[in-house]
């Protein structure tokens, strides 16, 4: 049944979300860090991205929430910056714009 199906795609982006956040937190990445939004839901994040130097972002510190579709990776999750930031992929608001083609997954 469809709501099965969709179940079990759940299941299995928790699953994948929960060993990512795992590997993440075990071979951290420099200038990036990552934790859950709320500890009962592995479907959104809280991260935090430090602009790397030698760049306009230098030394600035920039908070985001990362929410993941239940059938990702096939779909991709939405960034939405909470702190202020200046780049031409992010409105005003905070929500990040994705070039299309980031987004099909057979051009990746």
């Amino acid at each position: 049944s469809l709501s099965l199906s969709l179940s079990l795609m759940a299941t299995q982006a928790s699953l994948l979300l929960q060993k990512q956040l795992k590997d993440l937190c075990k071979h951290p990445v420099d200038g990036f860090s990552a934790g859950l939004v709320d500890e009962t839901n592995i479907f959104e994040w809280s991260v935090t991205i430090i602009g790397p130097p030698d760049t306009l972002y230098d030394g600035g510190y920039f908070n985001a929430t990362m929410s993941f579709p239940s059938n990702y990776p096939n779909s991709p999750p939405t960034v939405k910056f909470t702190s202020e930031i200046w780049h031409p992929n992010v409105y005003p608001d905070g929500r990040v714009c994705f070039p299309v083609q980031m987004m099909n997954p057979q051009q990746m």
